[in-house]
């Protein structure tokens, strides 16, 4: 049975295609993640499906009487009466379960009296036990306590929710209804570690069918078991979670490579028997003949792509029988014309060195006590930090990670204990609030002002970043989060540190741009310390954690999951 049947689908904005041709199906209880970089249409995509826009062609098919529960990135208003409060909102959900506990109550009340009203209160009692009437209000505060609201929230009406607790309110309410299909368009927003990862929990055991669109690759591994990758072209569908997904890609990438090798190897061998005999009488009909059936081949490649048409080749099916025949000149340049499949997206293109080697102990502190006069935030066990290692400092919102990276940097003080850098130690600083982008210079004059070069050799440095054209005049204010943290990475690749200190490196980033950033400093050869919510950037790259919790900080020589499994016992 197909949940969700997407045909040939195509969107537009202001004239041009934002996707094309996507085709897909969603059978019931299926968990995907839907992937691609910022401007694919992942977005536009789920509107169409949720009914909120109509496709440019194609079309979407939903099972009939198939329910779609649709939180997106702006959620704030989404809940129909914001004069509600918290808890009326959620209770909502259980309105015929309410009205069939206030029957009850009022057939209690004649018991007494009116013996035959005992059939229907229990007829009644058996279709509330079997509606969970006697288990909506523990559903209602687990949902909520797991998505960080306390009892004191309950009677705050919706209106004066901040924005982000409005979105969770939604995801809240998603949850309890419990639709047939259930579409999250970055549902870690606004959540903590701890929430996320008692959502994480729940989506793993959902009794219906998810989509879901996150730059939480940690979170995609989690939940889903089957990820869509999204392009201009459509739609692509790998089996398996997160990481699955990136094995596949890289071997479907270089099957595709080889198949274009091939294939245009083929068609290149056809061409040259043409061109050397369709002018002889004795072979004149063969090379005809052949270059009939190459027209066809060209126009499928044209009309598919070359690795789809080599897989597909069905002129009949394709509606090419009938295509035109070229010449000898026009078949050449057509073949000259076919490029192979593009390997990647495009993306960042980051390189981090470092020019001189520290010392082989690069930090160590004794007794050290993180924080302020009126305010100590955390006791750190002694730390020896070494040469080639990353450590992740994890913890809680306002638990003092950033005091701590303010103190590495000799900012402020520490208020006991010491804190020492080791030899020829450079440290190269990436501030999640990009603070120190000067708001009124233009991309290239803030690159420039970090490093005085050439225009021409700032411009090629921007490019590597995504800058280019009339990009490397924006000022800085106009800039999105994404951008400014993309120029940060920039700039900081131009410092020549040995080690990084990275405060939510992440942050902003689409999917293609946090692989590129993991690809470098997988290869970067100094020491890394990063402040960071992205577990799955900890989970590949971190060597020991750092965890702070309650007003300590303990150390933890291993890898994240293995600091989870400690975790647990």
């Amino acid at each position: 049975m197909t949940l969700l049947t997407i045909e040939n689908v195509t969107q537009t904005f202001n004239g041009f295609d934002i996707f094309r041709g996507a085709s897909v199906i969603l059978s019931p209880y299926t968990r995907v993640g839907m992937v691609g970089p910022n401007g694919a249409g992942k977005t536009s995509l789920l509107r169409i499906i949720a009914g909120l826009a109509e496709p440019a062609e194609g079309r979407v098919q939903l099972l009939p009487n198939a329910r779609i529960g649709y939180l997106h990135q702006e959620a704030m208003q989404a809940l129909d009466d914001q004069s509600s409060t918290l808890l009326e909102a959620m209770n909502q959900v259980f309105e015929p379960v309410l009205a069939m506990e206030a029957r009850m109550r009022e057939l209690e009340l004649v018991l007494a009296e009116d013996p035959d009203a005992m059939d229907a209160y229990g007829d009644l009692m058996e279709k509330f036990e079997a509606a969970g009437g006697y288990d909506y209000p523990n559903r209602i505060e687990q949902t909520l306590s797991g998505l960080g609201f306390v009892k004191a929230d309950y009677d705050t009406p919706l209106s004066i929710l901040s924005g982000g607790q409005k979105t969770r309110a939604l995801l809240a309410r998603l949850l309890l209804e419990m639709p047939d299909l259930l579409i999250l368009d970055e549902p870690t927003n606004h959540l903590d570690t701890e929430a996320v990862i008692w959502l994480e929990t729940m989506l793993r055991n959902w009794k219906g069918t998810l989509l879901i669109v996150s730059h939480d690759r940690y979170f995609l591994d989690v939940v889903v078991d089957v990820v869509w990758e999204m392009t201009p072209k459509g739609i692509e569908t790998f089996r398996g979670n997160y990481s699955a997904y990136l094995k596949q890609r890289e071997e479907r990438r270089e099957y595709h490579a080889k198949l274009f090798e091939q294939e245009k190897a083929r068609l290149d061998q056809e061409m040259d028997y043409i061109r050397r005999n369709i002018a002889r009488p004795s072979t004149n009909d063969i090379a005809v003949g052949k270059l009939r059936r190459l027209s066809r081949d060209i126009a499928g490649i044209q009309e598919l792509g070359m690795v789809a048409y080599a897989q597909r080749k069905n002129w009949s099916e394709l509606g090419i029988g009938n295509a035109g025949h070229l010449k000898v000149a026009e078949a050449e340049k057509a073949l000259k014309a076919m490029k192979p499949p593009t390997v990647r997206q495009p993306r960042l293109n980051l390189t981090m060195r470092a020019p001189t080697t520290s010392g082989t102990e690069v930090l160590r502190t004794e007794n050290l006590t993180i924080g302020y006069q009126d305010k100590p935030l955390f006791r750190a066990e002694n730390i020896v930090m070494l040469s080639g290692e990353c450590t992740a400092l994890i913890g809680g919102n306002g638990a003092g990670k950033t005091t701590f990276l303010r103190t590495l940097r000799e900012e402020i003080p520490p208020l006991t204990g010491t804190m020492k850098h080791g030899h020829k130690v450079q440290i190269g600083y990436f501030a999640q609030a990009h603070h120190t982008l000067v708001a009124e210079n233009t991309v290239l004059e803030e690159l420039m002002r970090h490093k005085p070069m050439s225009v021409g050799d700032a411009r090629q440095t921007l490019a590597r970043y995504m800058f280019r054209d009339e990009d490397v005049f924006k000022p800085i204010s106009a800039l999105s989060g994404g951008e400014k943290a993309k120029l940060a990475l920039g700039i900081l690749a131009l410092e020549g540190a040995n080690l990084l200190v990275l405060d939510e490196p992440t942050n902003h980033l689409d999917i293609p741009a946090q692989e590129a950033l993991q690809e470098v400093l997988e290869t970067f050869e100094g020491t890394i310390l990063m402040v960071t919510h992205d577990r799955y950037l900890v989970d590949r790259l971190a060597t020991q954690i750092w965890a702070v919790e309650d007003g300590q900080m303990r150390v933890f020589h291993g890898t994240y999951r293995e600091y989870l499994a400690a975790e647990k016992v």
